[in-house]
């Protein structure tokens, strides 16, 4: 390795918006995030599914009337 090119490397405290802290290795000194794994709806379960213009409702409605038009013919 070639000396003096490269930056210094510091133990470090990365510091989360929910008050989680993790120490690890970094070349800069102190990092601040706003999300973590402590507190991201993904990690945490608490993910909610965003259904635009209501999709899932128009193939559940769809999903019916082809299974309430299959029963019908059965008869």
């Amino acid at each position: 390795m070639k000396k003096d090119i490269h930056p210094p490397y510091h133990m470090t405290k990365i510091r989360c918006a929910c008050g989680n802290e993790l120490e690890t290795g970094s070349t800069i000194k102190d990092i601040s995030v706003e999300i973590c794994s402590k507190c991201h709806p993904f990690f945490t379960g608490k993910q909610k599914l965003v259904d635009s213009a209501g999709r899932v409702e128009r193939f559940i409605r769809k999903y019916e009337r082809a299974k309430a038009k299959e029963q019908g013919q059965g008869k």
